[in-house]
């Protein structure tokens, strides 16, 4: 992949945020135009998170926002293991308190980093 650059990486923050706080129905387009499963959206971000880490100052992420991105990752994490299947389908998705709660607080980290939330949503490279 290559080293990518502090613009490369912020863009790829803001696309897998974009992902999270979108309407699920949204989201159920997104994913059945990459023809992937429902934790692909968890996955851009957790790729987006590893490309920060260590890089917040050169991209001037303050306390607050790595806060935000932190408490997303853990909701996450919540909704994760086996007994947590139930949260990852394509249902839970409109109807699940945790896909809610990230949908907020994703919504809540755009328009602190971007100044509002509803963005298009990104084009990724799916390798099969």
């Amino acid at each position: 992949m290559g080293t990518l650059s502090a613009s490369d990486r912020w863009q790829r923050l803001i696309d897998a945020l974009a992902l999270l706080g979108a309407d699920s129905a949204d989201q159920l387009v997104w994913i059945d135009k990459y023809q992937v499963v429902t934790d692909e959206l968890a996955l851009e971000f957790d790729d987006a998170l590893l490309l920060m880490a260590g890089f917040q100052q050169e991209i001037s992420l303050d306390e607050d926002a790595m806060g935000k991105l932190r408490l997303i990752d853990s909701v996450l994490e919540e909704m994760s293991g086996r007994e947590s299947t139930g949260h990852w389908s394509r249902e839970a998705l409109a109807t699940d308190a945790g896909w809610c709660q990230v949908r907020t607080l994703a919504r809540d980290a755009l328009v602190s980093l971007q100044g509002d939330w509803h963005l298009p949503l990104p084009d990724i490279v799916v390798v099969r």
